[in-house]
């Protein structure tokens, strides 16, 4: 018997591979992480397809009650269902350890994510660097750790994924020191909320990282048919409507010139964009 992680892709139900869909379908149990990213659709439309319930799986279950989800699967087939590709997040990884120390078979399925898919703004995958996260300020909260990576790779000419804050099934302070299970309303950081709190970080630590008139990409909704790309300074950003989640943001570096022809055709301006962003002539 098979513990399965399968990848379901980024927009639908029927992302999912024809080796997944298999994989599933044969699963006596089947889990859906809910937590690092969302489908953009409901998990009905996922029962429907797979003939079969399936189950929620929020950040506790999997963090601190994983015996649940591997109860018995060395006996019966269970499936851990992941948006995206099954390894975006190091909680995923937690979880094949816990099952390969309990002798069980794990299995992988892969599939599409925003880690290989945010090509399709036409800035070349290996001339990314390091991948930062962007979470929700708060009145006392407000990291910077991801200045220094995104100095640090424009220091060297690469471009910059930033991944956007997700809050799901989040409680606030005050309810989980009473031990309340009273949960806050769904919040996904859209690319406007990213360059507001870009440009603080960059008052604050004044490294010249970026500025206003850094260009930069948002993305919303990648993989789906509403698909959008949009390219200006961040000051440009800042007040464009990119509609529902899920938002993700690229800083690029030095671009190649063909990069810069594809990228060019997702302006906001085309005269801006010319003349901010920095483009190789080799």
């Amino acid at each position: 018997m098979v513990f399965y992680v399968v990848g379901l892709g980024l927009s639908d139900e029927y992302d999912i591979t024809l080796k997944g869909l298999e994989a599933v379908k044969s699963c006596e149990r089947i889990y859906l992480e809910a937590y690092t990213s969302i489908l953009m659709v409901d998990k009905e439309r996922l029962e429907k397809l797979y003939g079969h319930e399936v189950i929620l799986a929020d950040r506790d279950m999997v963090e601190s009650d994983s015996d649940t989800i591997l109860k018995d699967a060395d006996k019966v087939n269970v499936a851990f269902l992941v948006v995206g590709d099954p390894f975006g997040a190091t909680t995923h990884t937690d979880l094949v350890l816990r099952a390969r120390s309990q002798n069980i078979e794990v299995k992988t399925i892969h599939n599409a994510s925003v880690m290989n898919a945010i090509g399709c703004c036409g800035l070349q995958l290996y001339n990314y660097g390091q991948t930062v996260s962007i979470v929700f300020f708060t009145e006392t909260w407000r990291p910077d750790s991801f200045y220094p990576k995104i100095k640090a790779n424009r220091d060297i000419d690469l471009h910059t994924l930033c991944l956007l804050d997700i809050k799901v099934k989040e409680q606030t302070i005050e309810n989980l020191i009473k031990g309340n299970k009273i949960f806050e309303p769904p919040r996904y950081m859209t690319i406007n909320q990213c360059v507001e709190q870009l440009l603080e970080v960059e008052e604050k630590r004044g490294e010249n990282v970026y500025n206003k008139n850094t260009i930069g990409v948002g993305l919303a909704r990648v993989g789906c048919e509403d698909q959008q790309i949009v390219a200006g300074t961040f000051e440009e950003l800042l007040t464009y409507d990119f509609g529902k989640p899920l938002h993700s943001f690229v800083i690029p570096g030095k671009m190649h010139f063909l990069e810069a022809d594809v990228l060019k055709e997702y302006a906001i301006n085309k005269e801006t964009f010319e003349k901010y962003a920095d483009i190789s002539q080799h």
